[in-house]
């Protein structure tokens, strides 16, 4: 009988001595915010998008859908027509016809 009660005793003093050891350390918490100037800043969609759409024959549609796109990806390619590796968040949304949204 005596064995099973200092065995009892045993973990529960190891346990109390894990518990300090543990309340001893310094709590390390990682913050997951970025510090200032890490996001890029939010360019002027409407102004990109009218350089954008400005030879199109349909320039508020034109512009309506670009402002969508750049809205949700914060860039619009250079120039009025192509040039969708210098934005591939804007190349890659398409419509529900597998069509691409942004001009």
């Amino acid at each position: 009988m005596a064995i099973p009660k200092f065995l009892v005793a045993s973990i529960f003093l190891a346990l109390l001595a894990l518990h300090g050891v543990q309340a001893l350390q310094p709590n390390q918490v990682t913050s997951k915010v970025a510090p200032e100037g890490a996001y890029p800043s939010k360019i002027d969609c409407k102004n990109a998008c009218a350089k954008r759409c400005k030879l199109s024959s349909r320039p508020n549609l034109c512009k309506r859908a670009c402002g969508t796109c750049c809205s949700r990806c914060n860039c619009v390619p250079p120039g009025t027509y192509g040039n969708y590796d210098a934005c591939p968040c804007y190349a890659s949304l398409t419509t529900h016809g597998n069509r691409r949204k942004c001009p």
